[in-house]
């Protein structure tokens, strides 16, 4: 069960710069911020993406990352610059006690004024290679489970560092993130997990590519997300 109640240990934000490969841009550099945050449709108002299509809007508007997760990739990786404070995973939200295995798909979370809701798991992709310079950083991210969550927010207001995160609906119960992660991220097509899946209220991305690991049997290619290599025709949206 989810710990009803949390603290936001740290709030983060930041710009998007031109990033580590030609003609890409990113914000997944995030620095704590003090005070009190607006945060609207889109997320903090003061935050941004670097890639609008596949970053950012409505059902990305808040990323959460555990900050729990660090020292488990502190064992793995060693000492590393990117661990020393939050924000290494481009997390707008850092805290302890919520994991991908006691948050639900659909769970609504009250934190300041503001009304989130748990909207898909993060689907990792190449940039966190180049930032944490392992190669195979997003695959590791994958495999793990420990990829951190979105929200959609559902009633706009101002959020703080120090703010209670309180559970206020769970509608979902059977659907932690991590069984969602488990059937998104397996190469095999489980059938009848991918059915059950689909009678959930899932993002239109998550959604088609379920759709269409049912029709082709067949999962599709991970390497345009986790290795940034050419994206083919027919290719699962992220």
């Amino acid at each position: 069960m989810t710990p009803e109640r949390i603290t936001l240990d740290a709030l983060l934000t930041g710009r998007a710069v031109a990033y580590t490969r030609p003609g890409s841009m990113s914000a997944i550099a995030k620095a704590p911020r003090t005070g009190s945050l607006e945060v609207g449709p889109l997320g903090l108002l003061e935050d941004e993406q670097g890639d609008l299509r596949v970053h950012g809007g409505t059902e990305k508007a808040i990323h959460h990352y555990p900050r729990e997760h660090y020292a488990a990739w502190a064992a793995e990786l060693g000492p590393h610059a990117m661990l020393e404070q939050p924000g290494a995973f481009g997390e707008n939200f850092s805290s302890h006690g919520w994991t991908e295995r006691n948050v639900c798909l659909g769970d609504r979370v009250r934190v300041g004024s503001v009304l989130l809701e748990v909207s898909q798991g993060r689907m990792p992709c190449w940039k966190l290679n180049d930032r944490f310079a392992v190669k195979d950083m997003a695959l590791r991210v994958q495999q793990s489970g420990r990829t951190g969550w979105y929200y959609r927010v559902l009633e706009a207001g101002r959020v703080s560092a120090g703010d209670a995160l309180q559970q206020v609906e769970r509608p979902f119960e059977h659907w932690p993130l991590s069984r969602l992660s488990a059937v998104l991220f397996s190469r095999d097509v489980q059938l009848e997990e991918i059915r059950l899946c689909l009678e959930l209220p899932l993002v239109p991305s998550w959604r088609r590519t379920l759709e269409r690991r049912v029709e082709q049997a067949a999962v599709e290619s991970w390497d345009s997300r986790l290795l940034g290599t050419p994206r083919v025709d027919g290719e699962a949206a992220r």
